[in-house]
């Protein structure tokens, strides 16, 4: 197989070892800067680019997208995606994981057990949404950051 590794260091142990465990069985691996694709989004023949052209055809991808450029290497991903190539973890499912409210309100969808949680808009819902938790002990979060 030849697969592409997005991942924006080649360098970084994972990405390192990946690029190992595929060459021992066999397949070429190539990593590929996430942020240095760029695409043509048209109908019949979607494409990725990459340092000057087209890049190769890949049997699949697999993805090392770090948080900060989620939203890019998603679209970048589902290039891929809509170009017929298997990828490993697919957008949709790094972006939702990569959203807590999204990924706790999934996994409560599918009746996984999870502690009592709580997530309001407002500093001023606070008071009530401790109530509603049934009080301390408690964990507040951010929505957004680690």
């Amino acid at each position: 197989m030849h697969i592409a590794l997005l991942s924006r260091n080649r360098n970084l142990y994972s990405t390192r070892r990946l690029v190992e465990a595929a060459e021992q069985r066999g397949h070429t691996a190539r990593v590929v800067d996430t942020l240095r694709c760029y695409m043509s989004i048209a109908s019949h023949h979607p494409s990725i680019h990459y340092k000057g052209a087209e890049i190769e055809p890949f049997d699949a991808v697999i993805p090392r997208i770090g948080a900060s450029v989620t939203f890019y290497g998603c679209a970048v991903l589902r290039q891929f995606e809509m170009m017929g190539t298997y990828v490993i973890n697919d957008s949709v499912a790094i972006t939702r994981s990569r959203d807590k409210l999204r990924s706790l309100q999934l996994l409560s969808r599918k009746g996984l057990g999870l502690p009592i949680t709580g997530f309001a808009h407002s500093p001023d819902d606070i008071p009530d949404l401790i109530t509603m938790v049934k009080g301390a002990p408690l964990v507040i979060k951010l929505l957004e950051g680690t």
